[in-house]
């Protein structure tokens, strides 16, 4: 579809909002038109951009997420890095400062990958399955991964991570259509669309239980000799 066409057809969904809304036209930021997005099969085009993503996940209104965040989280990271690390949503910290994982849970994810080498930084990419807080940091619903899901494939396909850690049965859903717990996933290397893939307990879970403790920091072993090998 040709860059003005998409404009014309932006502006008028815009119209439209603004009229059920009350009527009154509000400002919005204005989208790159000319920067082609995921095409229909899924694959990105050339063009696409981690700042173009991250405009659209700024201005998304896809599903119902939108009506109650203060910020959308993209993600945040290096535009080349080693490593890759997904989670659920963004929670109440997040929401906040438009960051990924920058509350308790984040704070201990920034040690455990430093523990491995890896910083986002420096040389990993942080983000979420969904761009906009879940009320009560709730799971966000399958319509709702479904609407943002080729924002996060987009950002995969950009960053070309040696890695993925999925962090939470949530994230690991939505990258493997898998249906187990992270205990039954864990602990076994396996594929994205050609990029390894290691599932692991949420950071959350580890402030939950200490127990959980030990078998993270033999996944964050295995990511690191399988991102970080040896010289």
């Amino acid at each position: 579809m040709p860059a003005e066409e998409r404009r014309e057809i932006w502006e008028s969904l815009g119209v439209i909002e603004d009229w059920l809304r009350g009527g009154a036209r509000r400002e919005r930021a204005i989208p790159d038109f000319s920067v082609a997005v995921l095409a229909e099969d899924g694959e990105t085009r050339s063009g696409d951009s981690l700042e173009t993503i991250a405009r659209e996940v700024e201005n998304c209104r896809a599903c119902r997420l939108c009506e109650r965040r203060m910020r959308a989280v993209p993600g945040q990271g290096p535009p080349l890095p080693l490593a890759m690390v997904v989670g659920e949503g963004p929670g109440a910290e997040e929401d906040a400062q438009g960051l990924p994982f920058v509350g308790p849970a984040g704070r201990l994810l920034d040690k455990m990958l430093a523990s491995i080498g890896l910083s986002r930084d420096s040389n990993c990419f942080i983000a979420n399955v969904v761009k906009c807080r879940p009320p009560n940091n709730r799971d966000p619903a399958p319509d709702e991964r479904a609407a943002c899901i080729g924002y996060l494939r987009r950002q995969i396909a950009l960053l070309r991570p040696k890695a993925i850690l999925c962090v939470g049965r949530i994230a690991a859903g939505a990258l493997l259509g898998a249906d187990e717990g992270v205990g039954r996933l864990r602990g076994t290397w396996r594929d994205f669309e050609g990029t390894p893939l290691l599932v692991t307990y949420h950071p959350s879970a580890l402030l939950r239980d200490e127990a959980y403790k030990r078998p993270a920091w033999e996944d964050l072993k295995a990511f690191r000799e399988r991102v970080l090998p040896p010289s």
